[in-house]
């Protein structure tokens, strides 16, 4: 599907500032995460596993931590944002309710410390 960089340049101005700005904190707390798939989508890879990818889906912009626990980890700080959504090792947003930062770091370093075991 390609990489985070394609991705990013294929995206709407309208999504792409949200989007990116997931992907740079991400690599903020994880510096060593490399460009790579994680179940055919592209996502940031740390130490060999899919750390966390954004997708702009039709109705939303999805963000993949590739673990229930790490979203679970979030949802309450997530509770009474408008326009975000929680599933199943989901979490869906409207770019013009982006998710706050510390959110997005502390989604970051709980699979981070999954990975890291």
């Amino acid at each position: 599907m390609g990489t985070v960089d394609e991705l990013l340049a294929g995206l709407d101005a309208a999504d792409r500032p949200s989007v990116e700005r997931i992907y740079e904190l991400a690599r903020e707390e994880a510096p060593d995460a490399e460009q790579g798939l994680g179940y055919g989508m592209p996502a940031l890879v740390y130490r060999g596993k899919p750390l966390v990818s954004v997708m702009r889906a039709k109705k939303h912009i999805g963000v993949y931590p590739f673990s229930p626990a790490a979203v679970s980890a979030v949802a309450d700080a997530l509770a009474g944002h408008p326009g975000i959504g929680l599933d199943k090792g989901t979490i869906r947003y409207q770019p013009e309710h982006p998710l706050p930062d510390d959110v997005v770091r502390a989604l970051v370093l709980a699979r981070k410390e999954q990975i890291d075991g």
